[in-house]
C-alpha cells in the first residue's frame, strides 16, 4: 500500500498539535495509508524542493510565519482564503489548491459566546491569523480594530487603548503567539483592569491551557476560551478537505 503523506510547514516547528492528533486520529480510526509529518521550512521558497523531494504528500497545514507568503506558490485558492492567509493545502495532479480552516473553527468556536452587547471587538495582532478572525466578525456583522505594537494604516498602537476602548470593544481577540509556551508569563500589553464581566477574551493560544492574557480576564469575571476547540475544529475541516 502507498503510502499518502500530510504534513505541517512552518518555522520553527518546536511544538505541533497537528502530528500529534492526526497520528492518534489515524490510530483511533483505523486509517490506513496515511502518516502525518513537519517540515519546518527556514524560507518559503524552499517549498517546492520539499514537494519535489516527498512526492507522496497530498496534503499541507500551514503555520507561521507562512499563510500569507505561501499564497504565490498555489494554483488556485478557495473561497475560504480569498481575504488572504492559507493554512491548509490539498495537492492534486501536481496543483496545490489553498484553503483556510481557521474561518471554521473560529466562527463555530465563537458563536456560542457572543451576547447582544459584542458589537465591536479588538484583534490583537495582524497576521494571517488575525485576517482569518477579521473575516469571521466580517460574515456575523461585529465591527473590528485590529492593535499592533507597530500600527500601520487603519491600526492602532496598544498605547492608544483607554477606557473608551475598551468599554466599547467587549470582544478582544489575541491572535499573536504572546504568552504561548516557554513564555508563558507574557501577555498582550492592555488595561486589564478595566475589563467587566461583558467583556470576552479569546485566545488563539492553547499552550498554556489557561494564558496570563486569559488569567487576567477571569480575575475580572471577564468570559474567556482558548484556541483548543478552534484547533480541533480547523483539523477536521482539514482532513475533510484532504479526504
Amino acid at each position: 500500500m502507498s503510502i499518502k503523506t500530510l504534513g505541517l510547514i512552518g518555522y520553527p516547528l518546536t511544538h505541533s498539535f497537528s502530528k500529534k492528533y492526526f497520528t492518534e486520529k489515524f490510530e483511533r480510526e483505523n486509517i490506513e495509508g496515511w502518516q502525518y509529518e513537519l517540515f519546518p521550512l527556514e524560507r518559503i521558497e524552499d517549498l517546492p524542493d520539499l514537494l519535489n523531494q516527498q512526492p507522496s504528500i497530498v496534503g499541507l497545514n500551514v503555520t507561521i510565519p507562512y499563510k500569507e507568503a505561501v499564497i504565490p506558490y498555489l494554483d488556485e485558492v478557495d473561497e475560504s482564503a480569498a481575504f488572504g492567509a492559507v493554512n491548509t493545502i490539498k495537492i492534486i495532479d501536481g496543483k496545490l489548491l489553498g484553503f483556510n480552516t481557521d474561518v471554521y473553527g473560529f466562527e463555530v468556536s465563537l458563536k456560542p459566546m457572543l451576547k447582544a452587547h459584542h458589537q465591536a471587538a479588538l484583534i490583537l495582532g495582524t497576521g494571517g491569523a488575525a485576517k482569518a478572525v477579521a473575516s469571521v466578525l466580517e460574515r456575523l456583522g461585529i465591527a473590528y480594530q485590529y492593535v499592533s505594537r507597530t500600527p500601520s494604516e487603519g491600526q492602532i498602537s496598544y498605547k492608544n487603548i483607554d477606557k473608551n476602548t475598551i468599554n466599547k470593544h467587549t470582544l478582544i481577540v489575541n491572535t499573536t503567539p504572546l504568552g504561548m509556551y516557554p513564555n508563558v508569563a507574557n501577555c498582550p500589553d492592555l488595561p486589564y483592569e478595566m475589563l467587566t464581566d461583558e467583556h470576552i477574551l479569546y485566545d488563539l493560544v492553547y499552550n498554556p491551557n489557561v494564558t496570563t492574557f486569559l488569567k487576567k480576564g477571569k480575575k475580572h469575571k471577564s468570559c474567556v476560551k482558548n484556541g483548543l476547540e478552534m484547533l480541533y475544529l480547523q483539523a477536521e475541516r482539514a482532513w475533510e478537505i484532504w479526504h
